[in-house]
């Protein structure tokens, strides 16, 4: 593991959870961040189809404590990896495997996480740069797909499934070789008060430690 990968890995480590703020507003991005951050979460991502999700990238990251990892979610471009870097993001998550997004993000010193569906797309993401793998949609491919895959990709790699994980749906997933999770919608939804992403946060992470 590069030195570079060090820091995303500690946090990945610390609560294993990716939590995705799609549709957060930026008024309202501190005191959801700061309601994750104090129930564990150490990586929060604010999708770019979001409103105003720059500023919500920049809001969060002069929040929270340097420890918790911020970064933008349904990065499309290589262009749009410099305009995350430049609200404070540190990490580049991509619903495709697009080689140029990952190289920029490398380049920028950003983290990755590009989603990938097939074996084939693990590797080509892998030898562009990639510093975990976003298996994605999660419920398409389920837990026999990360057991497979598991077999063959080295368990230094992350493999992160992304799509309908819930707290009751980890174990299976865990047991089948995920590293860890991104959450969306059972986590966060557009107009959640602060109170309420916290609840579920916490059940995300009695789940989560429960799993040992």
């Amino acid at each position: 593991m590069t030195t570079h990968s060090q820091r995303f890995h500690d946090a990945l480590r610390s609560t294993g959870m990716i939590a995705i703020l799609r549709g957060v507003r930026n008024e309202e991005a501190q005191a959801i961040g700061a309601a994750l951050y104090e129930s564990g979460f150490r990586i929060i991502e604010v999708p770019l189809n979001s409103p105003a999700p720059l500023a919500s990238i920049s809001i969060l990251r002069k929040s929270l404590p340097a420890d918790c990892i911020v970064g933008a979610g349904t990065v499309l471009k290589p262009t749009q990896v410099q305009e995350v870097k430049d609200a404070g993001g540190e990490l580049i998550v991509m619903p495709h495997s697009d080689g140029a997004v990952i190289r920029a993000a490398r380049e920028a010193g950003l983290y990755s996480a590009p989603g990938v569906a097939t074996v084939t797309e693990a590797f080509a993401a892998l030898d562009n740069g990639a510093d975990v793998l976003k298996m994605f949609p999660a419920e398409q491919l389920g837990p026999q797909v990360v057991k497979a895959w598991r077999a063959v990709i080295a368990r230094d790699i992350a493999l992160l499934p992304v799509g309908g994980i819930t707290p009751e749906g980890m174990a299976v997933f865990r047991a089948a070789g995920a590293s860890g999770f991104g959450l969306g919608s059972a986590l966060y939804t557009p107009g959640l008060s602060a109170d309420a992403v916290r609840s579920r946060a916490q059940a995300f992470v009695a789940a989560w430690q429960a799993l040992g």
